[in-house]
């Protein structure tokens, strides 16, 4: 298993840290093409722009719609880029996630099909039309700990759990960030001139909406989970909390909906405060704010009638729900 030494926020020497990350791509590349997985979060952003940065026209960089992702997300994160000059390929893969994941309820089988799906199916494929030998993600420091340690296997790790990935998928994956926790990360990218909207939005797993999801993994739930998910976020960004999300539990509970009795979903918000993901505690929200996630949640998604908010810290809970 590969041996990774984090790099510190309070001894992170951002300029040198780009330099070194820009010249370790080109090298790994050489003369040739990579591939370049965008999601939209912090670490695929900061990846993206410094992969740019030592590439330019010999990095193909794709956002894979997964069916999974926040409202409007596909899009709204193409046309960043384009807007900065890096050109991103959309690609609808919505199909292939959902069967992969169809009668799938245990968190890490559900989290093994969305790896197969992405670095198999899309990304092999990919790789092997383009010529490329290389990926780029967006690995952090955090992944790794978390998935070596058998809290959650987190889907993009891979070599250091002894995966072999030219043997496996036909190519070999660049990981700039590994070094870093996310606080690091923003740093580096606001040096990179990412925008503060990207740079400083809060953490959205890999797996997406998928990870928020108790259960198996429908359309439908996830179109619930989206517009809930909508809400949270509109409510919560002005506390600047490091994270914050809606859950969607399996089980459901009796509710009353127009004078007579529901027996409908239950939500579940968390909202987060921390610095490295490591440790986390929950936002103390005044009642009146939580009052209106309940009301908004209730009236504005269908089928709900339960809105609930985590108080435990990290650990014994961890952020994301699964």
């Amino acid at each position: 298993m590969q041996e990774i030494k984090e790099i510190p926020l309070d001894t992170l020497k951002t300029r040198e840290f780009i330099k070194a990350q820009v010249q370790g791509i080109a090298a790994a590349v050489g003369d040739g093409l990579a591939i370049n997985a965008l999601s939209g979060g912090v670490d695929s952003s900061v990846v993206t722009l410094l992969a740019f940065r030592a590439l330019g026209s010999r990095l193909k960089t794709y956002f894979i719609d997964s069916g999974l992702m926040r409202h409007g997300e596909p899009r709204y994160v193409v046309s960043v880029f384009k807007e900065m000059g890096v050109p991103v390929e959309l690609i609808d893969a919505k199909k292939q996630f959902f069967d992969a994941l169809k009668g799938i309820e245990d968190p890490e089988k559900k989290r093994d099909a969305i790896t197969h799906v992405f670095y198999k199916e899309i990304f092999g494929g990919l790789v092997k039309e383009s010529g490329a030998r290389h990926l780029l993600q967006g690995t952090n420091y955090t992944d790794v700990e978390e998935t070596v340690a058998g809290i959650k296997r987190q889907h993009n790790i891979l070599s250091q759990l002894g995966i072999d990935t030219k043997k496996a998928y036909g190519y070999h994956v660049i990981e700039p960030l590994i070094e870093l926790r996310k606080t690091a990360i923003r740093k580096v990218g606001k040096a990179l001139g990412l925008p503060r909207e990207m740079y400083a939005r809060p953490p959205f797993p890999g797996p997406a909406l998928s990870a928020r999801i108790i259960g198996e993994v429908t359309p439908q739930k996830v179109e619930i989970v989206r517009k809930a998910t909508r809400i949270v976020e509109e409510e919560l960004s002005s506390t600047r909390a490091f994270q914050y999300l809606a859950v969607l539990h399996k089980d459901r509970v009796t509710g009353v909906k127009k004078g007579k009795r529901d027996f409908g979903l239950q939500i579940e918000v968390r909202c987060w405060e921390s610095t490295d993901a490591k440790i986390a505690t929950p936002t103390k929200l005044s009642y009146d704010k939580l009052t209106r996630l309940g009301d908004r949640i209730t009236d504005e998604v269908p089928g709900v009638v339960s809105v609930t908010y985590n108080i435990t810290r990290k650990p014994p809970s961890t952020i994301e729900a699964i």
